[in-house]
């Protein structure tokens, strides 16, 4: 994390802490600043006691300011909300779990536990549905080459943790590194790896060209997507067959 994104989240903790004071459970950092994936959004979790309009208004200045510094609001929920929510988020849950960093309070992943069943629902849900944006997004742009790169990279990170719930899901623990999570999530789903080239480069910082319009890189991004929803459609819980095998072809 660059050192100004980590004097901007200890001064957003600082002042959360300071304005809710014992409303103020637990504030976690997660998600791409903390493992390292470029210049990922900077994700925090609020836990608060209280959560109802007049609980959040002691707030409201600061996650403001935080929004204009183009990080995304926390995500906020109530602590029994948030006992409740591991059949609702279980990709999330999980992913914190290997990647968070406590900023304020008690770790409110302590004792949270999620099941395969809740992670299969949650990613057939997200995987369908964040292809059928990717297309939208993807028809919108395709025409511009350097529309096209910056809607490829926003929709990898977000495919990134998708990728570490499918390994999850199939029993393997997602490695850290972008380029060995694209490697693993091929081997175990038949995606290729090679459409992630360009973005695994330019997510490095290595000096990459724009793409063009209609580039293949973005058909082929889309296209191995697919693939994905596909796998994740026919898994199977059981292991009495999971569809197409890994490495196959349709």
């Amino acid at each position: 994390m660059a050192r100004d994104t980590k004097s901007q989240v200890e001064e957003f903790a600082k002042q959360l802490e300071q304005a809710l004071g014992e409303n103020l459970i637990s504030l976690l950092l997660y998600g791409p600043a903390v493992r390292e994936e470029g210049t990922g959004d900077v994700a925090t979790l609020l836990i608060l006691r209280d959560a109802g309009p007049r609980d959040l208004r002691p707030i409201e200045s600061h996650v403001n300011s935080w929004t204009r510094k183009k990080h995304p609001p926390p995500l906020i929920f109530t602590e029994r909300e948030w006992r409740a929510a591991t059949d609702v988020f279980p990709i999330e849950i999980e992913d914190m779990k290997e990647a968070h960093l406590l900023l304020r309070g008690a770790n409110p992943l302590e004792g949270i536990e999620t099941t395969r069943d809740d992670l299969r629902r949650e990613l057939e849900r997200e995987v369908r549905g964040k292809l059928l944006q990717l297309r939208a997004e993807f028809a919108a742009v395709a025409s511009d080459g350097k529309a096209l790169g910056t809607l490829l990279v926003a929709s990898a990170r977000t495919f990134f943790v998708l990728f570490r719930g499918v390994l999850r899901l199939v029993g393997l623990t997602p490695p850290p590194e972008p380029l060995d999570l694209v490697r693993d999530i091929g081997a175990t789903t038949g995606i290729d790896p090679a459409a992630f080239s360009w973005i695994l480069d330019k997510l490095s910082g290595r000096k990459v060209p724009d793409l063009k319009p209609h580039d293949l890189d973005g058909d082929r991004y889309l296209e191995q997507i697919e693939r994905l929803a596909s796998f994740v459609d026919s898994f199977d819980l059981t292991g009495s067959g999971n569809g197409s095998e890994p490495g196959s072809s349709e």
